[in-house]
């Protein structure tokens, strides 16, 4: 294990998980953007960066709730990867890109379908680089659900996932504890607002199909709990019966046994956002796993060093560990 050295400055959970979103001065990066069209008609915008040079491994991030390519995790993982000569690609699920999407389904935490056509996508394109992948929170669960339902067929051939709520309903039932309810409240206002927004939209445009799938949700009104929006939109919106059974079927808990791809969980015990008993048990880690828990680090915090020269752990972990496995990999795993 790389040794984690959390800031002394940033004590306790919450503080480790606000100090990037809040302080850290966001990465300029210049990166392309290209539009993929999915197989039912929306897209994903997908944005590069780094050498398009061969043999340069590829790297696709995937970031969390509520998050895009611009979340400041993603910026600072690609310019990270770049730096040792990989390229990256930062996925926006559906409608998080800056404009909505074309259609009333949305991303949610289960959405390994789409992760699926992005990896087929970027094999296709590069069918002779080593291909990765690294998600965070949702995109951490997306992409541990992915390996699972796809076994030894994953198509890459290493994974990192950093802060996964691996019981949806528990971290469901988390949020609503103590200040992680300001989470929760935060959470709340922008899902809230990317189904109306995209309401709005449809209407406008007189797509009358799509506007009726998310008119037929009800009133968006007096929902303040992910119970409350994953039972009245996620659920319907994407065929679960209801919260619960979205939950139970989209919990990358269920799906970490079955992983054969070289894995590796990055975790807090102080993750504001995940029950310590939520995490799993080594007996349900498949053998290509590795699972490295920190005492302290925050829902995707992991900051280290001083306060007027901050570092930050999982842009020196990811890499680090990525390209050891590549270095030990057969090259028709690759």
């Amino acid at each position: 294990m790389s040794l984690y050295r959390p800031a002394h400055w940033l004590p306790g959970g919450h503080l480790q998980t606000l100090f990037g979103p809040l302080l850290r001065r966001p990465p300029s990066l210049e990166r392309q953007r290209v539009r993929m069209t999915l197989s039912d008609g929306d897209y994903l915008d997908l944005d590069w960066y780094g050498s398009a040079q061969p043999p340069a491994p590829i790297a696709i991030l995937l970031h969390g709730l509520t998050g895009s390519s611009a979340s400041l995790y993603i910026l600072g993982q690609q310019r990270a990867l770049a730096a040792i000569g990989w390229r990256s690609v930062a996925v926006n699920w559906r409608g998080c890109s800056g404009e909505p999407n074309h259609s009333a389904r949305a991303y949610h935490s289960g959405a390994s379908d789409d992760l699926a056509e992005v990896i087929g996508y970027v094999r296709e394109l590069n069918p002779d680089q080593p291909l990765v992948a690294a998600g965070y929170s949702l995109g951490g669960n997306v992409l541990l659900k992915y390996l699972g339902e796809s076994g030894a067929e994953s198509r890459l051939t290493a994974a990192v996932a950093v802060s996964v709520p691996f019981r949806l309903d528990q971290c469901a039932d988390r949020l609503q504890v103590g200040f992680s309810r300001v989470y929760q409240s935060r959470f709340m206002r922008d899902m809230l607002a990317y189904v109306a927004n995209k309401k709005r939209l449809f209407q406008h445009q007189g797509k009358d199909a799509e506007y009726a799938r998310l008119d037929a949700l009800g009133s968006l009104e007096g929902m303040d709990s992910f119970w409350d929006f994953d039972g009245r939109v996620t659920a319907p919106l994407h065929g679960y019966d209801s919260a619960q059974d979205y939950y139970r079927q989209c919990s990358s808990r269920y799906f970490l046994g079955t992983i054969a791809t070289p894995t590796l969980i990055i975790q807090a015990q102080n993750d504001p956002f995940v029950y310590p008993h939520s995490l799993p048990q080594t007996s349900e880690l498949s053998a290509s796993t590795e699972f490295e828990l920190h005492q302290s680090g925050g829902h995707v915090g992991f900051i280290e060093g001083l306060p007027w020269q901050p570092s930050y752990y999982l842009e020196r972990r990811i890499p680090q560990w990525l390209a050891a496995q590549l270095a030990v990999t057969p090259s028709s795993g690759r």
